[in-house]
């Protein structure tokens, strides 16, 4: 076979010497058949970090910051309170450096999530889903308390904006260098892609119009209510807007205080609430139509930006993010219509022709 016209690969042009050094350089790809005549929609989609997730870039972040300043010891266990993709990436990245870590999770979050983490050597202690994200954030505060354990505060680091700031930012900048960039979409959990790469774009792509969501029956940054917070930034107490919402990794129960900075600082343009179902609708459009595999969170910000899209002038161009891999999600209602066996199409196909068919 004459090879001279396939697809080809270079490789890389550098060898890892860790699974962490393969972390961000995330890919910004094209939407083809979905996105509106006129407009241009690039994804970044953060499924291309080692654990699958942008979360990946926030544990790297953590951990190292940690080394750097000394609050964290060779050997010592890291504990932190996540819905899963914080916790995987931590499982990844502890997993490389030799830490212990424990996960502390409400019993709400998939399945497959607390799988994984075990999988990668933590321990997952699960906390009552009826006390939400602050039960599952106390708990592990109490274990650090008790048992000298570092706390990953991913809510309150300086370590989560500064991580987004340095990579995420600069890759968008990279990407789109001599390139039109009108706006960039993204949903919030810590709040540290909005606040880590709303910095740098205030600066250095004034032009660039940032668009932030969160589920619309937990809109908590929209209802204009403040959060209560302890001396040290952590939440006192849930925030009273919130409400169970299905698009997991967006919105826990209070304002992180990573995120408070790019609401004092007015690091966004406009928010804008989207539903769960949608979130779902076209995550399954991205799937079908474009090959794009992401979550419930993906799905809900490019919807957001398809809403955008139809409303931009002609020649605008979209960055959206896609911070995780669908495979997160698989015993969620992301999945609920998708069969297990054989539907009456596919039985249809088997039986057009003679050998190999499944019994009736």
């Amino acid at each position: 076979m004459d090879i001279s016209s396939v697809r080809r690969t270079k490789g890389r042009g550098r060898l890892f010497d860790s699974v962490i050094d393969t972390i961000g350089d995330t890919p910004a790809i094209r939407i083809n058949r979905l996105a509106p005549e006129g407009v241009t929609i690039y994804v970044k989609a953060e499924a291309f970090n080692p654990a699958a997730s942008v979360k990946d870039r926030l544990a790297i972040g953590i951990i190292e910051a940690a080394e750097r300043d000394g609050s964290l010891k060779p050997g010592q266990t890291v504990v932190e309170a996540t819905s899963g993709n914080t916790g995987i990436g931590l499982a990844m990245v502890c997993a490389a450096k030799g830490y212990p870590l424990v996960v502390t999770m409400a019993d709400s979050f998939s399945i497959e999530r607390r799988r994984l983490m075990r999988f990668l050597g933590a321990r997952v202690v699960l906390t009552p889903r009826a006390e939400k994200g602050f039960g599952m954030y106390r708990k592990a505060a109490e274990l650090a308390e008790a048992h000298g354990w570092f706390l990953a505060r991913q809510f309150e680091t300086p370590a989560n904006a500064a991580i987004h700031e340095a990579t995420t930012a600069q890759e968008i900048l990279a990407d789109f260098d001599g390139q039109r960039l009108d706006y960039f979409v993204t949903g919030y959990g810590t709040g540290g892609t909005v606040t880590g790469v709303g910095r740098v774009l205030r600066r250095e792509r004034p032009e660039t119009k940032i668009i932030l969501s969160e589920p619309a029956n937990a809109a908590i940054v929209g209802s204009g209510k403040g959060q209560a917070r302890g001396a040290d930034g952590a939440p006192a107490q849930s925030h009273p807007a919130f409400e169970p919402h299905p698009i997991q990794g967006w919105t826990p129960d209070f304002i992180p205080l990573v995120l408070q900075e790019a609401i004092d600082d007015a690091l966004y343009d406009e928010l804008i609430a989207v539903s769960g179902p949608d979130g779902m609708s076209w995550a399954r459009k991205l799937a079908q139509q474009e090959g794009i595999f992401t979550g419930v969170s993906g799905g809900a910000t490019f919807a957001l930006a398809m809403q955008i899209a139809e409303r931009a002038e002609p020649g605008s161009v979209i960055l959206c993010m896609l911070p995780d891999t669908g495979e997160r999600y698989l015993s969620t209602p992301l999945f609920e219509h998708i069969a297990e066996d054989m539907d009456d199409e596919e039985r249809r196909i088997s039986e057009s022709t003679p050998g190999y068919r499944m019994p009736a």
